[in-house]
């Protein structure tokens, strides 16, 4: 079975760095970018089956860079990630197409599952 690919969009490398580590050891194929340019052009070549997507990035922000993954791809699953609680902002996400989203600092096992069940249409009960 070939391996599922995540993309980890953040412009704090720790915070790529840290997940790219946790979605290797799940036995994905990982791609990481600081910014949405550089997002795309991963989109378009390799075709990640999900994007984690920070919502606060120089430049190009989350909800652009979200519009642009679904032009590319109607079908990416993406996954937002904040530091704030931006309702407006994650609620325009959500009308975009995103999953859910996870508000910083989060839990890297809820998020570990979260990847999990969307990748493999599982229910969260067969996850924990």
């Amino acid at each position: 079975m070939e391996k599922k690919k995540v993309l980890i969009v953040d412009d704090q490398n720790g915070i790529r760095i840290l997940l790219m580590e946790v979605f290797n050891s799940e036995g994905y194929t990982t791609f990481q970018a600081a910014n949405g340019k550089l997002a795309l052009d991963i989109v378009r070549s390799e075709s990640p089956d999900l994007v984690l997507l920070d919502m606060k990035i120089p430049g190009m922000d989350g909800l652009e860079i979200l519009k642009h993954l679904k032009e590319i791809n109607p079908a990416i699953k993406v996954i937002m990630m904040t530091a704030y609680g931006e309702l407006d902002m994650i609620k325009e996400a959500t009308n975009l197409g995103a999953l859910m989203h996870f508000t910083k600092p989060f839990d890297i096992d809820e998020m570990r599952v979260a990847v999990n069940m969307h990748l493999y249409n599982k229910s969260v009960d067969q996850c924990s």
